[in-house]
């Protein structure tokens, strides 16, 4: 025997739950396509600590060619190749740095990202 509860709910699902649905796919839509900005800048950041790590066997040019061609590796924009390389002797240290820009475009944001990544190490 089969009873029937007091609601009129047939399997059927609330505007609530569909909203909340809606809302939760919005934000990983952005956060994913905000996030892969960070996730680049993240590993240029870490390629130029790989090479401020080998400086002292290193001369500047090979630096430099191995950081542009990690630019197009990761697929920055060619302003993030124009990496400065600064040593100084008192104290011994090595630093890298460069900047540039993103800009993101999606429903209704609509940003760009100044971004400066730099590293500075002990030679």
């Amino acid at each position: 025997m089969v009873r029937r509860l007091h609601g009129r709910r047939r399997g059927a699902s609330s505007t609530g739950c569909l909203f909340s649905l809606l809302i939760f796919v919005a934000a990983l839509y952005y956060s994913v396509n905000i996030g892969e900005v960070y996730f680049r800048y993240y590993r240029l950041l870490d390629e130029m600590q790989t090479q401020a790590r080998l400086a002292s066997a290193l001369d500047d040019g090979t630096i430099q060619r191995r950081l542009q061609a990690a630019v197009q590796e990761i697929g920055l924009p060619d302003a993030a190749g124009n990496v400065r390389i600064v040593r100084r002797g008192s104290p011994r240290e090595i630093q890298i740095y460069t900047q540039y820009s993103e800009t993101v475009d999606l429903p209704l944001f609509h940003h760009t990202f100044q971004l400066h990544p730099n590293v500075t190490l002990p030679l």
